[in-house]
């Protein structure tokens, strides 16, 4: 039969007779892959990104702790002592304050005279508190000094001024004479500081001053 067919039939039998027997499954490198769903904002974010960072704990603060900054400096512990003393600026001289510790808390030393009496003072660092105090005015200034007389009540108001926060009835004040003379003499204890004082009843100024901090 095939010998009788013309060469173009022939061809046309030939293709059908391969079309017959199946075609040959496509290779890998003639497959067209199928569109893929578009990636998230936050897929393309993270993608362009890298993998996406651990959450970082949240900083620590820090306990507050006294600085410097905090603590008053050596004119302002000047300024108090000078003003307990009830001792004019321009009346001191010799004046000399260094940095010391008392029963562990920090303090300024404070020295300073007068023409009527030396003084000494510690003051606190911290909070400008006076844990100590001694001084002791000559008692024949007292006369140019001013002031105007007290009784026992009125001296009591006096240690209260000098001592803030401090109760009438935490104040022992009696009267002692010596060598002709009248004075109020008595002890306190506030704040973990023992008092003892001298007021003069004549001028109301308290004379002998005696702070002495105990924890």
């Amino acid at each position: 039969m095939l010998k009788h067919m013309q060469w173009p039939a022939l061809l046309l039998t030939l293709a059908l007779l391969a079309g017959c027997s199946g075609q040959q499954a496509p290779t890998a490198s003639s497959q067209t892959a199928a569109p893929s769903a578009p990636a998230s904002a936050a897929e393309t974010s993270a993608a362009s990104q890298g993998a996406p960072a651990m959450p970082q704990p949240p900083e620590q603060s820090s306990m507050p702790t006294a600085s410097a900054s905090q603590q008053i400096d050596q004119d302002t512990a000047l300024s108090a002592a000078l003003e307990n003393a009830g001792v004019p600026e321009e009346d001191a001289y010799n004046m000399k304050v260094e940095r010391d510790s008392d029963n562990g808390v920090p303090i300024y030393d404070i020295e300073f005279e007068t023409s009527y009496g030396d003084y000494d003072y510690e003051i606190a660092l911290d909070d400008g508190r006076i844990l100590g105090a001694d001084y002791e005015v000559k008692e024949e200034a007292l006369p140019s000094l001013g002031g105007s007389p007290v009784d026992l009540s009125g001296a009591t108001a006096l240690v209260q001024e000098r001592i803030p926060g401090i109760a009438a009835e935490d104040i022992r004040i009696w009267e002692e004479r010596d060598d002709g003379r009248t004075r109020f003499e008595g002890n306190a204890s506030y704040g973990g500081i023992w008092y003892e004082f001298e007021i003069d009843p004549q001028t109301g100024l308290i004379f002998d001053w005696s702070a002495d901090y105990r924890g």
